[in-house]
């Protein structure tokens, strides 16, 4: 997956700063005739939290499109109703689909409503995943911005791991393996380090261990 580019808006244009990234993600897939009528398109990812999940969301979507190049804007703690006016300037600039994830009803309104006025898609992409889970379980959705970034045990414990596994990267320290929840032993250039943060953030305190030719890894007799 490419990475974005971070472009600015001309400046004869609105901008839509101070809380708008925008990223020319460059294209994906080969093209096709489909693509050439529409090979480039601007997306805007409304959220009231940090955005991470529209923009992953957004990215998935748009790997299924070949050669498409999306620039996206990423609109992030979107929680008063002149930010979201903000928003709707640019999409008059940049028109194009707008994906949110946005708890406040009244915010929700005032967004697909003037993108109804545009004649701009607007998508929530959580509503049909939160609507199908609260049938299931009987109970509403809180509808709290950003509860899964909120800092309780399992937060803690990301960070622990995360530091854990830094100071144990590359063999650094050995002489509290016992401490890790995963050692990984593998020759150079095997990914270990990605794979060991990876392992991190899920909350894994992991140890990494290069394996060179002639020297005894840790804990091994000789």
């Amino acid at each position: 997956m490419n990475k974005g580019r971070r472009i600015r808006p001309p400046p004869s244009e609105p901008a839509c700063y101070p809380r708008c990234a925008v990223f020319d993600t460059g294209m994906f897939g080969t093209g096709g005739a489909l693509a050439t009528m529409t090979d480039q398109i601007h997306i805007h990812l409304v959220s009231d939290a940090t955005g991470e999940t529209n923009h992953q969301i957004a990215r998935a979507c748009m790997a299924q499109f070949s050669g498409v190049r999306p620039t996206e804007h990423v609109w992030s703690l979107v929680r008063t109703s002149s930010h979201i006016e903000k928003i709707l300037t640019a999409v008059e600039v940049y028109s194009g689909p707008v994906l949110f994830t946005l708890v406040d009803v009244d915010l929700r309104r005032q967004l697909a409503e003037g993108c109804q006025k545009r004649q701009v898609p607007c998508v929530s992409v959580l509503d049909p995943v939160l609507h199908a889970l609260g049938e299931y379980l009987g109970v509403e959705s809180r509808g709290t911005p950003g509860r899964q970034h909120r800092m309780d045990d399992a937060y803690f414990k990301r960070i622990e791991a995360m530091d854990f596994t830094l100071i144990h990267d590359d063999g650094q320290i050995t002489k509290d393996l016992a401490d890790a929840d995963i050692i990984i032993l593998g020759v150079s250039r095997t990914s270990k380090t990605p794979t060991s943060l990876y392992l991190a953030n899920r909350g894994y305190k992991t140890a990494n261990i290069p394996l060179v030719p002639n020297v005894t890894a840790p804990g091994r007799g000789s």
